[in-house]
Order: structure tokens, then sequence, then C-alpha cells
């Protein structure tokens, strides 16, 4: 499925199109259920609002729909953005009526035929639309002559100029003021370091000749370019760091790998600011000795030049043959020793080689920290949010004043298996409901997790405390389950390789200021090729939310889904799978539900103590069916997680005649020395012997 307007269940009777492209769901009474105009993609068309919470997102090309650098939202201000972490802001301007608005929850900007946000707007005499570009600009367009689509304005470049968008003159290229673009030919010290992309489309920026290499970062070093600015800093003057002086700012990037270059500023500001990656340079020139911007560039190890001989003078002709022989025996030997320490050195640290190097391989990385970076942001280490098995995790703030949970990971045997599988599984990709990896830090023997902090904490903390000042309610559990749906049915089906989590709980469930619920913790994930649908595992995921299967060492992605229904009934119920202080018949929360559903009285395992779940007492009995769906004890009866999906948007109903009986799994034998299942099933695909990465 691409697309839903998610109005499963809702008691929608027509569809109306209207003249002016609001596609709208209506009810018997003709009351509006669903309509586009309040679901911005990257356009607005005349009469749509963009109100608070919502954003227009850039598609990333013309013929790529996907999530672009751009967006455009209401915060306060009308804010125009660059998404990178962290995001920064490229324009920005009041909201027009501002002093109308009760509260920023009620801002919004309207798409009128003649303005937009205070701004003029030409007039149409025939239909127009606004949309976000793939290179950050907002233009409005309308229909010309034989049907053809013109652009009649361009919105932001009129506030912060040409050379205001950070794409202006593509990566690295330099934006003059009479809005030509550059790469570096004025600058001899730059010469044959980049090159152009293309001559003919000098907007498409400029490229390393040397791309750089963290494997060799001894080599890089930093080309000054003077007078040189980045995109509207005024917007993201918050970001300078003011205490931070020249050299130190130099000598901050050269330590990063992945930063890509450092500004320092003289005036209007004073202050360093860190690249991790280089979009347009703006060329300062009416404004000397205001900035400077200092290229990191890859050098080759190849020309790094021997200091000269002085030879002595020639006495004879057997002095010098004396001379050059014992020269040449000398070279040898170094040469020898040299050779033989190299190679021991080789041998001896394979494994911290490939630890160090083989991280920053990976497609994507997030930005790497060093040590002293994540002790001073931890407050050395002193907030810590949990701890687990194989590591802690603390609150830290960096130096942009980005709130942050890093997980400092403990031990030896597991440390380097489980540092890579959480970097390359979470590092590679990006969803609404995981937790987002936002840098890492490999330094001696130190491996670290640097993640987004979620400030409404674990899920758990929300659902199993009783009489607390805050619950949540229907609609909020409702959402909660849709979003970690949502989250593993992105890991299962549609991530280039099969991810499974093996560990879902409420524990690895955080939720963000405004509740999104995402799912985290991904030291147990297991990546699979999609062409194999089964893997043999050595551990077990937490007790009381495993799948009956792991007794026999049988792990699909049903495993996850066993996991979830668990995980779908403490939220229902309000309890934990296993609680002490309940009488002993009533102590497991499967053993009961399984009791109650037999006898046909799943209303009795409804949150008790919250009334607004009481209230809905028969839709979420029906959740619980769904619940039942997932705990079968055959794991082929189970839905896969975007079935789960579909379910609760109301496009597919729970299956009939499920079985109560959660706990048991069908008998199946296995070979104890191979782990090969003697029992053929399904496809006869052939079981993968491996060890997860282990528990965190």
């Amino acid at each position: 499925m691409v697309w839903s307007t998610n109005t499963g269940g809702k008691s929608v009777t027509g569809l109306r199109f209207t003249e002016v492209g609001n596609l709208v769901l209506f009810d018997r009474n003709k009351a509006t259920v669903w309509q586009s105009f309040d679901h911005p993609t990257n356009c607005l068309l005349l009469g749509q609002k963009l109100v608070t919470g919502q954003k227009l997102i850039a598609s990333t090309s013309a013929s790529d729909f996907s999530r672009g650098l751009f967006s455009l939202s209401i915060d306060g201000f009308l804010v125009g953005y660059l998404e990178v972490n962290p995001p920064l802001v490229y324009y920005k301007s009041l909201l027009a009526g501002y002093e109308n608005f009760t509260s920023l929850r009620e801002a919004y900007v309207v798409f009128e035929n003649g303005s937009f946000n205070g701004q003029n707007v030409p007039l149409g005499s025939t239909a127009q639309f606004m949309r976000l570009e793939p290179d950050g600009h907002l233009k409005v367009y309308e229909w010309g002559r034989f049907e053809l689509i013109r652009s009649v304005a361009d919105l932001l470049t009129s506030s912060i100029g040409h050379c205001g968008h950070p794409m202006a003159c593509g990566r690295y290229g330099i934006c003059s003021s009479n809005g030509q673009c550059s790469c570096f030919e004025r600058s001899s010290n730059v010469t044959g370091k980049f090159k152009q992309i293309s001559y003919k489309q000098p907007n498409l920026g400029c490229s390393l000749v040397t791309p750089i290499s963290c494997n060799y970062s001894q080599y890089h070093s930093l080309l000054e370019l003077k007078n040189i600015g980045y995109f509207n800093l005024r917007y993201n003057d918050n970001q300078l760091d003011e205490k931070t002086g020249l050299e130190d700012c130099k000598s901050a990037c050269l330590r990063n790998c992945s930063c890509k270059a450092a500004l320092f500023y003289y005036a209007p500001w004073r202050g360093c600011l860190l690249l991790f990656e280089v979009f347009s340079l703006i060329n300062n020139e009416r404004r000397s000795n205001s900035s400077s911007v200092f290229l990191k560039i890859q050098n080759s190890p190849t020309k790094q030049s021997l200091p000269p001989i002085d030879f002595p003078q020639k006495k004879s002709r057997s002095g010098t043959i004396i001379l050059g022989s014992s020269l040449g025996a000398l070279f040898g030997v170094c040469l020898l020793v040299g050779s033989y320490i190299f190679v021991f050195k080789m041998k001896r640290e394979p494994e911290e080689l490939d630890d160090e190097f083989s991280i920053v391989k990976v497609p994507g990385m997030p930005t790497r920290f060093s040590y002293y970076d994540l002790k001073t942001a931890t407050d050395d280490f002193n907030k810590k949010l949990g701890e687990g098995g194989f590591g802690s995790v603390f609150q830290g703030t960096l130096t942009d004043g980005t709130n942050v949970a890093v997980k400092r990971l403990n031990g030896v045997s597991q440390i380097k298996k489980s540092f890579l599988a959480e970097v390359q599984t979470i590092g590679s990709i990006h969803h609404v409901n995981l937790v987002r990896l936002i840098g890492f830090c490999t330094e001696n023997s130190n491996r670290l997790l640097v993640y987004e902090y979620m400030s409404n904490g674990s899920l758990d903390r929300w659902i199993f405390k009783r009489h607390q000042e805050f619950t949540l309610g229907w609609e909020s559990k409702k959402k909660i389950i849709a979003d970690i749906a949502k989250g593993l049915a992105y890991l299962h089906d549609e991530c280039r390789q099969k991810i499974y989590h093996l560990d879902i709980k409420p524990q690895n469930i955080l939720l963000d200021d405004n509740f999104v619920t995402k799912v985290s913790d991904f030291g147990l994930a297991k990546l699979i090729d999609k062409d194999q649908s089964r893997v043999v595992a050595t551990l077990g995921e937490t007790p009381g939310y495993m799948a009956p299967e792991w007794l026999s060492s049988f792990i699909t992605e049903k495993v996850d889904v066993y996991s979830f229904g668990v995980v779908v009934l403490e939220i229902l119920s309000g309890r934990r799978n296993l609680d002490m202080s309940q009488p002993e018949e009533e102590m497991h929360l499967l053993g009961l539900f399984e009791r109650k559903g037999e006898e046909g009285q799943l209303l009795d395992m409804v949150d008790k103590y919250n009334a607004d779940m009481q209230l809905h007492g028969a839709e979420v009995v029906e959740m619980m069916k769904l619940a039942v769906w997932c705990l079968q004890s055959d794991y082929r009866r189970r839905p896969s997680m975007t079935v789960v999906v579909q379910v609760l948007e109301g496009l597919v109903s729970v299956q009939d005649n499920l079985d109560y009986n959660f706990i048991n799994a069908p008998a199946r034998r296995t070979m104890a020395t191979t782990g090969e299942d003697m029992d053929a099933v399904d496809d006869g695909t052939p079981l993968l012997a491996s060890v997860l990465s282990g528990p965190r």
C-alpha cells in the first residue's frame, strides 16, 4: 500500500472532488470526514492552509518523490528548513496577522489568490498552485498557453536572495552576489583539489578530486578560502561556538572525521561553525576579512617526500663504491626491518583495524564524535537514564544544544558485534517510528552510540503506573499500538534487508515530547537477506515476551509479531505480563487472558483503573482479538506486521477461529549438532545458523 486516507471504520458514504482541487470524503449528513486540504505534501492549492504541526516537504528531485532536503512549516514563524542534523533554517518570516492568533497552535498561513503570508502573488487568470521545489525554492505556478505550466513567482528569494538558498550553487559551489556559480577558479591554493561537476551547469556544484577517507585521517589538511560565508547565518547564529578560537576551530574539524569544513566568522558575529555537509558557499568580497572557510581535503600519502641526504665529497673511486655499498646495505636493512614490523603489526591487529575502519564504510554514516565530546556532553557520564546487560544510557547535550541519549557499551567479547550491529542497522534506516541514531564514537576501547533524546521515556512508565497524574486514554493507546506496528512493518518488509528486532518490550518502546512512539534498541537485531525466510538463533529475548519457537531456536520475523501481541495486551490491560502482586492464578497475563478468552469474558481484561479504557470497552476487546491473532502458538498462523497495520487501518479483518492456547509450540525435532529442522515446513528453505549480536 502506497497511500491511504486511514478512514476505515468511519461512516464514509461519498466522495467529492471540488473545483479548487480538494478531495473530500463525507458521511450521510454531508459532513466532511476527511479532506486532502488537511494533508499537504509539497504543494498548496488556492484556499489551502498550512497550519501548525504540518509541513510542506520537498521531493528529492523532479523524478524522485521520496523525502528531500527541504521543508516549510509553521513554528511561530513561517520557517524554511534544510533537513540535516541538526536542521538549519534558511528562511524565516513573521506570520501575517500573527496578532489575531490566540495561541501558536492556531497559527496558519493560507495561499490566496493574490497573496501568501503578506507577499503579493500575481493574480492568476487560470488555476494556480504553490510547490516547494527540490532545491528549496517556493514557487507559484499556473496554467499557461497550450496547457503548459509556468512559474509566476519565487516567493522566498525576494527575502533571502539567490545565494540564500542552500543549494543555489550545489555542494562546494561558491555563489557570487551577481548570482553566478563558480568552483574556486580564483584560488590558486585549491587548484587540482576540486572539480566542476558540469561546466554547462555550474549550479550543480563541485566535488573533491580525492574523496576524504577516515582510514587516512593523518593525511587530512585544511585549505583556507578568505571572505567566504555560508547561507543566511543570521537565522542560525545560535549554532556558532563563540568560545572557540580560530586555531581550536580548525583543530576540532581535523579531529572529527565527519567534519567536512570549518567556518570562522570575524564580523558581525565571531565564532566557529563545523560543517558536516558542505552546501553552497557565499562570496563575501564586499565585506573583506569578515569570514573564512577551511575546507578539509585528502592528501595522498605517496606524495610525502623524504628529506634530502647530504653526501660527502668524492675522495676516490673506491671510497665512493664503499660509501654507496654501505648506504645501499643500510637502506636494505631498514627496508627489511620496516617490512617485518609492518607485516607483524598487520597480523597482530587485524581485528582492531577492521573494527576501526569498517565502520566508516557504512553508507549514510551518522556523525562521528570523539570520546571527549561525549564525556563533556554527558557531564562525565553522570546523568544515567537506564542500564542494561551490555551498557548504560546517559542523558547529554551536544554543543549545538541538541539533547541526546548516549549509550556506553560495556564488556569485551560482545562489544564489537553489538556496536557494528546497531550502527549498521539504525544508521542506514529512517522511519518516524524508529529511534534515530545521531552519531557514534569508536576511540581506543570505547564504543558509544548517540541517539535522539526521547523526553517522555519508555512506554512502561506510562502503562503500568496506577493513579499517576497523567494517564493515557484509549485514543492515545490506539495510536501507540499503531506506531509500534508501523515501525516493525518497516523493519520486516520495507528495508533492503529484513531486520528482526527480537527484543520487543515496553522498555524498548520510547515516546518523544509529542508522544510519537518509536521502537528502539537494535542490539539483538538480525539482518536477513530477502530470499531467506528463517534463521536459527542461539540467544533468547527477554523472558515473558519470547515466542514458543525460541525453545527450538527456530526464528522468523513472527517472533516480533508474538512479542508485539504481548505488548498490546499489556497496554490494553494496564498490567505487566508477570505481576507477582496478583493471586497465583492471575499472576501470568497470558494464562489469565487465555482463560478469559475461552470463557468469552475479555471485557474483564480491560484496564480497570483507566476510566477512558472502560468507556471504550467494546473497541478495546476488538483490539484484544488482534493480539490473539499475533499470539498464535503456531507462527505460521500469525499475521505479518504489514497485515497488522492494515487491520489497524480498517483494511483487513481479524482472522476467525483463533486458538487461545498461546504457550505451547508445535513439536519440532531438531538435530542437536547441526540445528537442522527435521520436519519439513513451508518452502524447504535451508536454515541459516548464526549467532545474534547479543543483548544490550
